[in-house]
């Protein structure tokens, strides 16, 4: 389609995403299905539930595996210092022939973590005070450690109407865009400028509290689904060996 935009057309029966056997989730809360709860106090309950989660939906409806490399509250200092070691996220054993990364509200808007510039993705000396932007490349380089060749997609913040913050969107949007330009195989999931506006019409249908019910994840599996068989539709000589990958066959 001439001028098609990412999310012009969301894919119905299997995608372009199938031909990846293998896809790591890396993210938060809303990259493991969690559900929220209010108690009769008033104090609210998180229970992540994996099999709601985007990742698997999309692994489902395409008959791939999907590692949920997340968890509530999740940030990319705790997923670098220690988390994704203690869970075995970087054994070899786990490698997959993609990953997606939705990582960063928690670090920017409830940590307050600053998002740094191109300049520090090539930071490896990581510090408490190191910025968003040279965390999460170290997440990307040590998935590069296991699976050299694995592609990357990393997703946006969205927009939320009269409730974004564009000054903390904005910088994160230009830190994943900075990423992908340093690093090789890798594209921005974009959904601030292509996705729909979560504004209170949208959280009425698709929210429970602060997350996400059934039906928004289900919505969310398919933004994500649809964009990456875009993004391999239009760039089709990327794509073409992703059979090889994690093979143990030297196709280069």
């Amino acid at each position: 389609m001439i001028n098609e935009k990412p999310l012009d057309n969301f894919v119905g029966a299997y995608s372009n995403t199938a031909i990846f056997r293998r896809i790591g989730f890396i993210g938060d809360s809303l990259s493991s299905g969690e559900f929220e709860t209010v108690n009769d106090d008033g104090s609210h309950g998180y229970h992540d539930m994996f099999e709601y989660s985007w990742g698997q939906y999309i692994a489902r409806k395409n008959g791939l595996t999907a590692y949920n490399f997340s968890k509530g509250g999740m940030t990319t200092r705790w997923y670098v210092n220690c988390y994704a070691e203690e869970n075995g996220f970087w054994d070899k054993e786990k490698a997959c022939q993609a990953y997606v990364i939705a990582l960063g509200v928690n670090d920017l808007a409830y940590h307050n973590m600053s998002t740094g510039e191109a300049k520090d993705i090539t930071i490896t000396d990581l510090k408490r005070e190191s910025p968003f932007i040279s965390y999460y490349a170290e997440i990307v380089r040590r998935y590069k450690e296991i699976s050299p060749d694995a592609k990357f997609f990393f997703v946006t913040f969205p927009n939320e109407g009269e409730r974004t913050d564009k000054e903390r969107t904005e910088g994160m949007v230009k830190a994943l865009y900075a990423l992908a330009d340093h690093f090789d195989n890798s594209y921005v999931i974009d959904l601030y400028k292509y996705g729909p506006v979560y504004d209170d019409e949208f959280r009425e249908k698709y929210f429970l509290h602060g997350h996400m019910n059934p039906m928004g994840y289900i919505f969310t599996a398919n933004l994500i689904d649809s964009y990456i068989d875009y993004i391999i539709r239009t760039n089709p000589d990327d794509f073409k060996e992703v059979g090889f990958i994690g093979s143990g066959i030297d196709y280069k």
